[in-house]
């Protein structure tokens, strides 16, 4: 296997069996991957004369594209390697794996949506704001020395606060 290296995007033919395979929604959740962790895959691309033509990486190749890089990492693989990379993506058990490996990816992905969505809930819920009475009218002046900060702490903590500082509770 040859080195990783850069290659210039205008410079790669995508064939047309493959430009038929884009995913819009993959190629979205794939530059939102290169952008928080960089491209971690290289493509595999092949010489034909002038020009280097993508045996591998359809999607990622496409999501550098749509990030505005003019470069992309890949290997350059022989010709034979890449006819014989073009025959096992055919056969129908690549095609399950690749089916597994998205669904398990969609069900971690709902999975962290649905912890963030109870750590988000959590932290609005612990810093809530006590509801006000309303005054009617009368100014009710600040007690001297407090700030104008107030934290919202859980009852066992106001109670664990007041009795360090000798207040009554």
């Amino acid at each position: 296997m040859s080195k990783p290296e850069s290659f210039p995007i205008e410079k790669i033919f995508v064939p047309t069996k493959q430009k038929k395979a884009i995913k819009p929604e993959i190629v979205a959740e794939i530059a939102e991957s290169i952008l928080d962790i960089g491209q971690q895959a290289p493509i595999s691309v092949r010489r034909d004369g002038d020009r280097l033509v993508l045996v591998e990486g359809l999607h990622r190749l496409e999501a550098c594209k749509a990030l505005g890089e003019s470069t992309i990492t890949g290997v350059l693989v022989p010709a034979e390697l890449a006819q014989h990379k073009a025959q096992l993506a055919d056969r129908p058990e690549v095609e399950a794996e690749r089916i597994k490996m998205a669904r398990l990816k969609q069900l971690r992905l709902e999975r962290e949506a649905a912890e963030a969505s109870m750590v988000s809930g959590k932290r609005s819920n612990e810093t809530a704001a006590p509801r006000a009475r309303p005054n009617n009218g009368v100014h009710t002046p600040k007690a001297p020395g407090r700030t104008a900060k107030a934290t919202t702490k859980s009852l066992s903590e106001w109670i664990t606060q007041q009795k360090g500082s000798g207040g009554r509770y």
